[in-house]
């Protein structure tokens, strides 16, 4: 949910342009990102230093883990962020911080009241002349359960929201943990994951349906190296050893595709201490 004070936060201003390494241009489009964190409370200072550097004019975020009336507002807008949230407490949890304006808050595919039982995973917002989604899929645990059975259906609502709320020529950006990796260079090992969740064919299939309507993976214009990840298992050393996926994606329609200009996985914000287990990705958009 956003913020109860209806009036733009007082806090708001836009913070200093930053370049792209080896770039001596300052960047004056939109710099859209998106970040699991698993558990704000844990991860805010990690948030505070990355949005202090990275400056992204729009960051999702996923897995806060927080009610609504406990997320931290106050060092956002310290920041010259407004946020909006939607959270259910201990599991979940969306939000959208933005420094270029933030209106028409939706939490859920809809301004009206969802039947059956909701989880915080979409949360939708125009932001700079941008309408920005921030999901959190669900993981599916694993291909024989009942929660896989459910991550189809959502990623099925998904797509029936698209088709009633939005149009391929809307500047559209749908940005989180969509739990897939869309093709077998996004896994370090493929033959690992045989049968596995977050490679199975309908899983891929529903991502792929969402790109036949008229989206694009925005990284995937930049860069089409495999071993390029975004999310890193804690044990084992997976991440020092180089074992991840790449599974946050940010989806535009067309008009944002065609001004991606650059982008980044940062991996310096998933070391040090008390990081999450994935990675901040942003892009820049010239629009």
């Amino acid at each position: 949910m956003r913020d109860e004070n209806p009036e733009p936060l007082s806090g708001v201003r836009r913070g200093p342009e930053v370049s792209a390494p080896g770039s001596g241009a300052r960047f004056e489009g939109v710099r859209l990102a998106t970040w699991n964190v698993n558990s704000l409370n844990a991860r805010l200072p990690r948030v505070e230093e990355w949005l202090g550097y990275a400056r992204p004019d729009v960051l999702c975020l996923q897995e806060t883990k927080l009610a609504d009336e406990a997320f931290p507002v106050m060092p956002f807008q310290a920041l010259g962020y407004e946020v909006a949230f939607h959270g259910e407490g201990r599991w979940n949890g969306v939000a959208i911080a933005s420094r270029v304006g933030i209106d028409d808050v939706v939490a859920g595919f809809s301004p009206l009241p969802e039947e059956g039982p909701v989880e915080a995973r979409l949360l939708s917002a125009s932001c700079g002349g941008v309408r920005v989604a921030s999901l959190y899929v669900p993981n599916g645990r694993s291909v024989d359960s009942e929660h896989y059975q459910r991550k189809l259906e959502w990623l099925a609502r998904v797509k029936q929201w698209m088709a009633e709320c939005h149009q391929p020529g809307d500047p559209l950006a749908l940005c989180g943990d969509f739990n897939i990796a869309p093709e077998d260079r996004d896994v370090y090992a493929p033959e690992k994951f045989v049968g596995a969740t977050h490679v199975s064919r309908p899983e891929r299939e529903a991502l792929g349906e969402l790109l036949r309507w008229g989206l694009t993976d925005g990284f995937r214009l930049l860069y089409g190296d495999d071993r390029l990840y975004t999310w890193w298992d804690y044990r084992a050393g997976d991440f020092h050893q180089g074992r991840g996926m790449r599974i946050d994606l940010l989806l535009l329609t067309e008009p944002l595709a065609k001004q991606v200009t650059w982008g980044l996985v940062d991996r310096n914000a998933r070391k040090g201490k008390q990081p999450s287990d994935h990675a901040p990705v942003f892009l820049d958009i010239d629009v």
